[in-house]
């Protein structure tokens, strides 16, 4: 997982709409690039809308916020529209994103350890040095806590 101060992996995934999108693509700007577990459950419904109901003091404060889970582009379209979010959903079906950024790993469900998503949100600067790390993030009330560090 980069930590504070590293420089953030690049990367190049699919978005919901097809297109590619690159880290690199925003430089010069603050990126909070969150990962996410599935689209449309309940968790990552209630982090994807908190995102989006702050999006306004997002944009205000120049950051882009770009989510990235396992899901493909369409899932990723689905969500977007059922709930009208205003960013990027990006899929990471290979898992090597998540992966770099310490994202993918061994977590307890319902009692089992099983592989996947560790829930979690970096804030890159526009130098795309890592600003702030929240590895393990709790859905509710994250996109405040991720406004108050920029």
């Amino acid at each position: 997982m980069p930590a504070v101060g590293d420089k953030a992996p690049d990367f190049t995934l699919e978005a919901e709409d097809g297109s590619k999108v690159s880290l690199s693509d925003f430089a010069g700007r603050t990126v909070v690039l969150y990962f996410y577990p599935k689209d449309d459950t309940p968790g990552c419904t209630k982090e994807a809308c908190g995102f989006r109901d702050a999006y306004d003091q997002f944009q205000s404060r120049g950051a882009v916020v770009l989510g990235v889970s396992p899901d493909g582009p369409a899932s990723h379209g689905k969500f977007k529209t059922k709930y009208s979010l205003p960013f990027r959903l990006l899929a990471d079906p290979g898992k090597g994103t998540l992966r770099a950024y310490g994202a993918w790993g061994e977590k307890t469900m319902y009692g089992k350890t099983v592989e996947g998503v560790l829930r979690s949100t970096f804030v890159i600067g526009p130098d795309g040095v890592v600003k702030a790390a929240f590895p393990r993030v709790k859905p509710e009330g994250h996109a405040q806590e991720i406004l108050a560090v920029l």
